[in-house]
């Protein structure tokens, strides 16, 4: 028997297709138009991408998207025809039939930007931006688990849940596979929205099913939602005063706590520093160059972007304030996006060494664009490059040490390489 969601899923697919470029005020927000009338949001950013852009930034299309404004005659005859046949067909025999206008309405928006075929390109209703504006902030109403999608198969995991979180509690553990949120599949869903359907308001619950490789079986747990504070950065003093400081996601808190962190390492005497960015999706990328800032010295290019018109933007540092210490990064495969950019930058200074695995490979940037209706769009707007003009995207930043990290073992192999390179580099000073 069909449920809702298989009902939306009919309803969204079938859709999709005809209406490939569909609407007004689709083809108008796509090509800048009808967002010159729109102000930004007032956080104006996106987890992982980059930062809004102001409505009046937005210029005329230049032709990479298809220009059916001859065809509104063509797409609202077809919408009547597809409407009629449901109407006087389709026959509903689910338990829960509230499917409203407004649903029909906003999957048809959804398929006309899915049909660009581009995971980072997305729409997002009011109450899914919402939420993505608050992910930012570092603090929301969830279960509190950091989740990663492979980039080739669609598949998210769980790469961390946090200490003491209720999807910690309920027993979600690292290397999860995400396999239904709230009784819909998520596999090659975008990560982003996924993450909008796992919030939700305090003290309501959210089925995740999850398959468990370790002992090869599906698992369901019902989890609370609570307030989750999140912990962007994480510190503490190695042997060897080595300072060591983990970095889990580019938000709006990152940077204050990160230089929180290094303030407090640097009054317990440290001698080097290990920055751990594995895991790390992204994030901001004002939170990257903003710790970027801290790291390295005035007027220094920390990333430059292109888009699509060849228009180029810089990013400089601007404070005097430095680490003047031998310093390590590590990185793996679920390193992405604003991580990159970090560990791109420090490593073609030559300011630390690389260890882990590649990272992930995200070279592009996406803006997020409020369409005045508490909706927006999130899309693809530029490359980034680091400071010697690589661009990474779909191949990653290789590490200057390789190391992979032995899941059976107990020992933090990548940890250890990296202070043993650090404490090399202090000997020699």
């Amino acid at each position: 028997m069909e449920n809702r969601n298989d009902r939306k899923s009919y309803y969204k697919g079938l859709l999709t297709g005809v209406i490939l470029c569909v609407l007004i005020i689709g083809v108008l927000a796509l090509s800048g138009c009808f967002l010159k009338d729109y102000a930004p949001s007032s956080t104006g950013q996106t987890t992982g991408t980059g930062n809004a852009v102001e409505a009046s930034d937005v210029s005329s299309s230049s032709g990479d998207v298809t220009d059916i404004s001859g065809r509104y005659k063509e797409v609202e005859k077809k919408l009547n025809k597809l409407h009629s046949v449901l109407d006087q067909y389709y026959l509903d025999v689910s338990d829960d039939s509230d499917i409203t206008q407004d649903d029909m309405v906003e999957g048809i928006y959804k398929g006309y930007v899915d049909a660009l075929n581009e995971p980072y390109t997305v729409y997002y209703t009011k109450e899914e931006y919402d939420q993505l504006q608050e992910s930012t902030s570092g603090k929301y109403s969830g279960i509190g688990v950091v989740v990663s999608q492979n980039k080739e198969t669609g598949v998210i995991t769980v790469v961390r849940p946090f200490e003491g979180s209720p999807g910690a509690e309920a027993g979600i553990l690292k290397d999860d596979i995400l396999y239904k949120v709230a009784d819909k599949e998520v596999t090659g869903v975008d990560v982003t929205e996924v993450v909008t359907w796992i919030k939700g308001e305090e003290g309501s619950t959210v089925s995740i099913e999850v398959y468990r490789p370790s002992e090869d079986k599906y698992l369901t747990f019902e989890v609370e939602r609570k307030t989750i504070e999140i912990p962007m950065v994480t510190s503490k003093m190695l042997d060897n005063n080595i300072g060591y400081v983990a970095v889990y996601e580019f938000e709006e808190t990152t940077s204050e706590q990160f230089n929180q962190a290094i303030d407090a390492l640097t009054a317990q005497g440290m001698e080097g520093l290990i920055i751990d960015l594995r895991d790390n999706p992204g994030g901001l990328v004002n939170s990257a160059t903003a710790i970027l800032d801290r790291i390295l010295t005035k007027d220094q290019l920390l990333v430059y972007t292109v888009d699509k018109n060849g228009k180029k933007q810089e990013e400089y540092t601007e404070d005097d304030e430095t680490i003047n210490v031998p310093i390590s990064v590590l990185i793996n495969g679920n390193s992405a996006s604003a991580s990159e950019i970090v560990s791109g930058c420090l490593q073609d200074y030559g300011k630390a060494k690389l260890v882990g695995t590649t990272s992930f490979g995200k070279g592009i940037v996406q803006y997020v664009l409020p369409l005045g209706d508490g909706s927006a769009i999130k899309l693809t707007s530029a490359k980034y490059y680091t400071p010697n003009g690589r661009n990474i995207h779909g191949t990653g930043i290789d590490p200057d040490v390789e190391v992979e990290l032995n899941s059976d073992s107990e020992t933090d192999t990548q940890l250890e390489k990296a202070q043993e390179i650090v404490l090399q580099e202090i000997q020699a000073e």
